[in-house]
């Protein structure tokens, strides 16, 4: 959900070309939340063509591969490595400004895989999502271990369904309580960067469903403000870096 509301929400500014690469091999919701469900991939002289959402945000996934979206993948780790080089090497994505990368839970084949085949690139950095409990907060932290390990850098941490703000009311509640200080806390300890808390909005569950952008659809929730925030942030450190010709980045969600 994070990948695919970061990759609107950059590509709204229509001088960036964005591209968003699914590498949930077993789990591919991409096509879904972006509206893409039942497209195919073509084939051109230059390799295989993103389907696009607008002129400017392309995406890629397995899903677009399968007969049937209820098709499941089951396949060893050499398999899925060999699809995500083929997505890197064997897609036309032409000149852009972002690579999203959206990863499954974890730290195995497919993390490796990504920081190994994009190491030359010098990969901007990891955005690894958490909810505030400690069940979540446990596994987050071998993400930043696994990070710290391989050497990609940890651009910052995102505390997704972060209480809930009653519309009528505007009370909040802690739907899922931190019980150990939440990603705050975490990150405190771990000398890593909060990014932003994104509080919970039935709607976020509603607009991936049909495939639309929650950010557009939901313009003054609490929660589209806090993804505006978190990428404005995001859209600036691009602005101050004139090293790279892109930005790499991982979204690894727990």
């Amino acid at each position: 959900t994070f990948s695919a509301l970061l990759a609107h929400g950059l590509a709204a500014d229509e001088t960036k070309q964005v591209a968003l690469l699914d590498i949930d091999i077993c789990g591919p919701s991409i096509p879904k939340m972006m509206g893409l469900e039942g497209e195919q991939v073509h084939q051109s002289g230059s390799g295989w063509s993103p389907v696009y959402v607008e002129e400017n945000l392309g995406v890629m996934s397995v899903g677009f591969l399968l007969s049937s979206p209820d098709d499941a993948v089951i396949w060893r780790g050499p398999k899925k490595n060999g699809l995500i080089k083929q997505f890197l090497r064997d897609v036309d994505w032409g000149e852009v400004d972002y690579l999203i990368v959206d990863t499954p839970p974890g730290t195995s084949d497919e993390h490796l895989s990504i920081v190994q085949y994009l190491s030359a690139t010098h990969i901007d950095g990891a955005v690894i999502v958490t909810t505030p409990q400690e069940v979540s907060l446990q596994d987050v932290r071998k993400e930043i271990n696994f990070c710290r390990k391989v050497k990609l850098p940890i651009i910052g941490v995102v505390e997704n369904m972060s209480g809930f703000v009653c519309p009528k009311c505007k009370n909040e509640s802690q739907i899922f309580p931190p019980t150990t200080g939440g990603a705050e806390k975490m990150c405190q300890n771990l000398n890593v960067s909060l990014l932003g808390k994104v509080p919970l909005d039935p709607q976020i569950g509603k607009s991936c469903d049909r495939g639309q952008s929650f950010l557009a659809e939901a313009p003054e929730s609490p929660a589209t403000l806090s993804y505006r925030n978190i990428i404005q942030s995001e859209s600036e450190n691009h602005c101050a870096n004139e090293s790279p010709r892109f930005r790499a980045l991982l979204c690894c969600a727990v």
